[in-house]
């Protein structure tokens, strides 16, 4: 069986473009109040194949001829964080810390604390 690696090649690019978004691993951005989080991803991927080929009649080895051939690969998506928008400002805010992921809960109650006192003014203003 002949295997035409540029076509295997090909496939998998076309996989990796239409499966390996940031949407399809850790979802798609999202608002929280006035901020726009948009989360961010870090791809890894390894590659490596190789082919063999026998003729003849080695001593030892038997008569024929033979093919052989292989290839393997690795990838790794990791969340790396998320970058917060609000007006003009941008931040990042990233899933790893010496808390790791929960860093980026524990500033979530503080987000959400802001806009309620921002909200709360907003009302106690008169009306003109």
């Amino acid at each position: 069986m002949a295997i035409n690696f540029e076509e295997s090649v090909k496939q998998f690019a076309d996989l990796l473009k239409t499966e390996l978004k940031t949407e399809t691993v850790v979802g798609q951005s999202f608002q929280l109040g006035e901020f726009t989080c948009v989360p961010v991803i870090k791809f890894g991927m390894g590659i490596g194949y190789g082919g063999g080929e026998g003729h003849g009649d080695a001593v030892g080895k038997g008569k024929g001829e033979g093919a052989g051939g292989g290839a393997a690969g690795g990838m790794g998506v990791e969340p790396l964080g998320f970058l917060a928008t609000r007006g003009d400002h941008i931040s990042f805010i990233p899933t790893r810390s010496n808390k790791g992921l929960s860093a980026v809960f524990e500033k979530v109650p503080d987000l959400i604390e802001k806009m309620m006192d921002k909200k709360n003014a907003a009302k106690a203003e008169p009306v003109a």
